[in-house]
């Protein structure tokens, strides 16, 4: 009888190069198996070109370790490390660990990749000779009944051409800090040190960061390459914003990438990461105002001058009620900051806009903030902007 080992081996020997797909597990076991099956159903489009899964079962409660225990009986190209939880950063490095393809990519156990998506990476990757390559990304939203595949606008926008780029052509591209629809060279993972952080969320991003930092060349393509599920119940830990743990972490994940970009020197790219990258999420954050308590709204104040306290958010991409609203946050007028996240979620529509002295500017009625007190540049309408 032929064991699994030797099957592995032989599998091994007959593949001249191996892609590792690592992937972390943790209380999903309703999800693992379709995650697996969309990796698993990567293999025809990628030829000669091997697969490895490397599934880590970071502690899971529920059975999600029997789960990949099960494929792994029957797949040789599956493999399992059980381990202690220790959260999802800690995770994906033991997986690495494990891995022992030629190429790299990551997967969460919640989510899918579509049909032929590695592939599409491996055309650019071998066609350039880059890094790593970087593809778009769909959120799967709705039901099992009822599901939608959506690709976000900023995703299409950063991902509309193929390109093959260093970080100085495309600035912005450090928006995209997903772990998942990207392809890396193991080579170039493992001679520049990266990993993830461990102890905290939003881990991607220091180490995204500093891989198109780190890249001599990255390759881009306009193909989703991954459907990113977005939990209805609101159980994933990136859809917990008001809690003080996840401020903390996004505080902390902000400043470690922006000391990064800072570190690489070029004036172009540290502006548009700080204005554009960094401010991105922060309307989120912003919608938990109304309620907050006090620990929660000092939390969030301090970390916002820590990156923007000597620019201020009034320079940042972001919308104009979420630049007035940062301005408000800069200056410490909470009851004022929260009024107008009230008013403008209640008004369910843009904030009316107004014609004055220094251009087009937002209008506000006077019970819910007195316009003459706030600095022109917070009330601004850009020309750009609706």
């Amino acid at each position: 009888m032929v064991s699994v080992a030797n099957v592995r081996a032989m599998f091994a020997r007959r593949r001249s190069t191996l892609l590792s797909v690592v992937v972390p597990a943790y209380d999903v076991a309703a999800y693992l198996p379709a995650c697996l099956d969309s990796v698993l159903a990567q293999a025809p489009s990628l030829g000669r070109v091997g697969l490895e899964v490397v599934v880590v079962d970071d502690g899971s409660p529920d059975e999600s370790g029997a789960i990949a225990d099960s494929y792994a009986a029957r797949d040789p190209r599956v493999r399992v490390v059980h381990t202690e939880n220790r959260g999802l950063g800690a995770a994906r490095n033991e997986g690495l660990r494990h891995a022992t393809g030629d190429l790299l990519a990551f997967a969460d156990s919640d989510d899918m990749v579509p049909p032929g998506a590695y592939a599409a990476l491996l055309k650019q990757l071998t066609r350039t000779g880059a890094d790593f390559v970087v593809g778009s990304v769909a959120r799967l939203e709705g039901t099992a009944e009822d599901p939608r595949l959506v690709e976000p606008p900023w995703m299409r926008r950063l991902h509309r051409q193929r390109m093959d780029l260093v970080i100085d052509d495309l600035p912005e591209i450090l928006g995209d800090v997903f772990a998942w629809n990207k392809l890396f060279r193991t080579s170039f993972w493992r001679d520049t040190a990266l990993s993830w952080p461990e102890g905290t969320r939003y881990e991607d991003q220091p180490t995204t960061t500093l891989a198109y930092l780190r890249a001599r060349r990255f390759g881009l393509i306009p193909e989703v390459v991954y459907h990113w599920r977005i939990r209805s119940d609101g159980s994933s830990i990136t859809q917990q914003r008001s809690s003080l743990d996840d401020l903390r972490d996004r505080w902390e994940t902000k400043l470690t990438s922006l000391r990064s970009v800072e570190e690489y020197g070029a004036p172009k790219v540290t502006a548009m990461f700080r204005d554009r990258v960094l401010a991105g999420d922060l309307h989120r954050y912003f919608a938990e105002l109304p309620g907050c308590d006090d620990a929660w709204w000092e939390l969030l104040r301090t970390g916002v001058l820590s990156i923007w306290g000597s620019r201020s958010l009034t320079h940042s991409g972001l919308l104009p009620a979420d630049r007035l609203v940062g301005w408000l946050v800069e200056q410490g007028r909470r009851a004022e900051a929260e009024a107008v996240v009230a008013y403008a979620r209640d008004l369910g529509r843009p904030l009316d806009r107004v014609e004055s002295a220094d251009g087009r500017r937002l209008d506000l009625p006077a019970d819910v903030l007195d316009v003459r007190t706030v600095a022109p540049a917070a009330l601004e309408v850009r020309s750009t902007e609706r």
